[in-house]
């Protein structure tokens, strides 16, 4: 018997060993999973995709309005309205760059002393600038531009009725008198500059194109001849007496081509710079010399523009445009009781607007 009690001791050790072995295994792993499970996680930092594309569209609204009662001053009831909007898709990818931009201006006024809505702004401009790096600061590029406005454009002289007493000039007297000055596609300016683009501040692009072709587009017979463009070769060479005329004695504006087409050089600075989050300032100047049409004289665009943000929907704007173009003829009064033509002039036109403003930016 003890000889048996031995043998099923023997056999029982190993047995209870094995048992407490296996449950101290078995708490060790428990607690391990506890710990994997109570570890706090690391997530892998997502990386964004590159950003190619900067989109933004601003737009603007200004109105005015005077009201006038018994002012002994003198003076007239006014009202104006005017919109404007500025479009902009940049693409930068390594080396490559293309930058495009699309302007709109449009505004009119109401003035107690005419009767007639008058257009006080009016323009179309867009851009469009590729360019792919040559070396540091210096970018091929190909630049293109289009320039127009959105309808007809008119001058209001004093009409020439003679009244009766007390009698005052209608809207009808006003109408007739008009003069028309310009138009949808009259004219309309289009340019393709290829050259180089040289960019030595953030601010700063000097675009110099030695190639630089285009068309003016003068669509409205009427105002051909107030934009120089050439005669259809039918008529070059005729006697003006010998021209087709219209009803009134002026020659017939169909006898001048719809398009002329310059082939010459192109300079195009940009300066733009953002002084603070609330002041901006722009600049840009493009000087064109036509190889086939008296290359000295030399076409010139000056914009400027001043922004002021004064709270986040209000804005003070401040623009100017100059131009000068030797085939615009421009007369003055005088000159058009004359019966003249006119002459080259510089253009120059200011506006100084408040009004409401919205960025939209991506």
């Amino acid at each position: 018997m003890k000889r048996l009690f031995v043998i099923a001791l023997a056999f029982a050790m190993p047995m209870s060993v094995w048992a407490q072995d296996e449950q101290s295994q078995m708490e060790i792993l428990d607690k391990a999973a506890d710990a994997v499970a109570s570890a706090p996680r690391v997530e892998e930092e997502k990386v964004p995709a590159p950003k190619y594309w900067n989109n933004s569209l601003q737009t603007k609204l200004d109105f005015g309005q005077t009201s006038l009662t018994n002012w002994a001053a003198g003076g007239y009831n006014t009202i104006s309205l005017k919109t404007f909007i500025d479009a902009n898709a940049n693409y930068s990818k390594d080396k490559m760059f293309w930058n495009n931009r699309l302007q709109l201006d449009y505004g009119f006024l109401y003035s107690a002393d005419k009767p007639v809505l008058q257009k006080s702004d009016d323009r179309i401009y867009l851009e469009s600038k590729w360019g792919y790096q040559a070396k540091d600061n210096l970018y091929y590029s190909a630049n293109f531009s289009f320039r127009s406005q959105f309808s007809n454009t008119y001058d209001f002289p004093t009409p020439t009725r003679q009244l009766e007493e007390n009698e005052e000039y209608t809207k009808e007297d006003w109408r007739d008198a008009r003069v028309l000055k310009s138009g949808l596609l009259s004219p309309a300016y289009t340019n393709l500059a290829l050259g180089l683009d040289y960019k030595p501040l953030n601010w700063l692009s000097v675009n110099l194109a030695p190639v630089t072709g285009g068309f003016v587009i003068v669509s409205n017979p009427e105002l051909r001849s107030s934009y120089s463009q050439p005669r259809k070769k039918k008529y070059e060479g005729v006697e003006d007496a010998d021209l087709p005329k219209k009803e009134d004695g002026t020659i017939d504006g169909n006898i001048y081509k719809a398009a002329k087409f310059e082939f010459g050089a192109q300079l195009k600075v940009d300066f733009k710079v953002n002084i603070n989050d609330n002041f901006a300032f722009s600049s840009q100047v493009v000087l064109f010399s036509d190889y086939l049409d008296k290359p000295q004289n030399v076409r010139v665009n000056w914009d400027t523009r001043f922004d002021w943000k004064l709270t986040k929907f209000f804005s003070f704007t401040f623009i100017t445009n100059l131009i000068y173009d030797d085939d615009v003829l421009i007369a003055t009064p005088e000159e058009k009781a004359a019966g003249l033509p006119g002459k080259q002039r510089v253009q120059f036109k200011e506006s100084l607007s408040f009004g409401f403003v919205y960025t939209f930016a991506r």
